[in-house]
């Protein structure tokens, strides 16, 4: 009887320390699981964007994005209105597509709560003709096609001045419209304005004796920029595409990795091999 109250007492000791070595077991797992769980924490952004470049030099930064945990998730606009209104609604973390100066004139506009968390790269807006090879051979009258957006008449405008074609009396800082020419020898006619995303076809199609084109649509266009392009933005005033996003969130880790991804070496080298200058990287 002793015998076998010994053996069951040895099995019962011998059972409590194994469920005790399980739990603890498990507890160890359990921690260990949880712990990987925190190292694997990710994080989505979804960024709204032009199609070319900007989708482009995104979908380029989706690994190196991906190393640093950030899942990235690209949405693409035809226009430049609504990645505004669903960057607003809630629908986007960030966009991706407009200047300073288009941004300004959102805000005072339409009262968006949003903030620039870095430039990335440059597109200089450029003047193409099929018929003419330079400003200075444009005829008496010649028609300018160019955007209905009166943030691009600013940088489009300047463009003619430097040319001595026209000349403007805008204050120093102050956007140019076509309000401030008050000399056009040529008479110039700068009535034509269409959205932006249509300048490209107008061109292809011949319309008038020069086009003037956002350099994001004559890429998406396929217009051939070195052959075409007689005209372009001085690099002294070239205006940024930026990194947008709501006020609220601007202090946000994330977007700083992501202003940091879009402007390495990496990304740099692949505008530059992409383009061909036509995109201008913001680096410091």
């Amino acid at each position: 009887m002793k015998k076998l109250f010994g053996f069951v007492g040895a099995a019962a000791l011998s059972f409590a320390l194994v469920a005790c070595g399980t739990s603890d077991e498990g507890q160890q797992q359990a921690g260990d699981t949880a712990g990987e769980g925190e190292q694997e924490e990710r994080v989505t952004l979804v960024v709204g964007a032009s199609a070319v470049p900007h989708t482009e030099v995104l979908e380029a930064a989706k690994p190196l994005l991906a190393e640093q945990g950030i899942d990235l998730e690209i949405k693409t606009f035809q226009d430049y209105i609504l990645p505004n209104q669903t960057l607003r609604d809630g629908e986007l973390d960030a966009n991706y597509f407009q200047t300073p100066g288009y941004l300004a004139m959102q805000i005072e506009e339409n009262g968006y709560e949003f903030e620039s968390v870095g430039a990335i790269h440059a597109e200089p807006i450029g003047v193409y003709s099929k018929e003419y090879r330079s400003l200075d051979e444009l005829p008496d009258g010649a028609k300018i096609i160019m955007s209905d957006s009166i943030s691009d008449h600013g940088r489009i405008l300047p463009i003619f001045e430097r040319a001595g074609l026209i000349e403007l009396d805008n204050a120093e800082g102050e956007l140019a419209t076509r309000e401030n020419i008050v000399a056009n020898p040529k008479n110039l006619d700068f009535s034509t304005l269409v959205e932006a995303r249509i300048l490209a076809p107008s061109f292809e199609n011949g319309e008038g004796d020069a086009v003037v084109i956002n350099t994001n649509y004559a890429l998406e266009g396929g217009v051939d920029i070195e052959k075409y392009g007689i005209a372009f933005e001085g690099a002294d005033v070239l205006q940024p595409n930026l990194i947008v996003v709501r006020s609220e969130d601007k202090d946000r880790p994330e977007f700083q990795t992501l202003v940091e991804v879009l402007r390495s070496e990496e990304i740099v080298n692949f505008i530059n091999e992409t383009y061909n200058g036509a995109v201008i990287p913001m680096v410091d």
